[in-house]
């Protein structure tokens, strides 16, 4: 079943059990997809990719402006912004841990033979693609900084 249906369903059941803060997560995903379907570049379906990438995107979102509330001492909002994130991250692959994401970074440094931090934009460019959606972008970037330096 594709992200939209799966999303659509959930806002029914949502709407059926009074639960606000997933209606309104949901709602927001439904809106991005929908957004992304008509923007020209799709013709219609998306790929599981460019779901992935819009999830991918909906949470960083989410984890940004949950940094900016707790920042301003604004605990009513973050709260808000955490419970969505939470819905969000349902419907993402689990996340690697430190380790795991250490030992794939590792694996790719060895693959492209990058020998210091001049070779890290060898190893972003098959770390991003090879750990999408495992792994954020910003840690990927600061654990091949740091592997690249030793």
């Amino acid at each position: 079943m594709s992200l939209k249906l799966t999303i659509e369903n959930g806002i029914k059941d949502a709407m059926r059990a009074k639960d606000a803060d997933r209606l309104r997560a949901l709602r927001a995903i439904k809106s991005q997809i929908l957004l992304e379907e008509t923007s020209g570049s799709h013709a219609g379906e998306l790929s599981a990719d460019t779901e992935m990438k819009i999830l991918m995107k909906a949470a960083k979102q989410r984890k940004d402006s949950l940094e900016v509330y707790v920042a301003q001492n604004r605990p009513d909002l973050a709260e808000k912004e955490q419970a969505e994130l939470s819905i969000i991250e349902e419907f993402l692959p689990k996340q690697l841990s430190e380790a795991e994401l250490t030992e794939k970074i590792q694996a790719i440094i060895v693959q492209v033979g990058a020998m210091s931090p001049a070779d890290m934009g060898k190893v972003m460019g098959v770390a991003s693609k090879q750990l999408a959606g495992l792994a954020d972008g910003k840690a990927i970037s600061t654990k091949v900084g740091e592997l690249l330096k030793k």
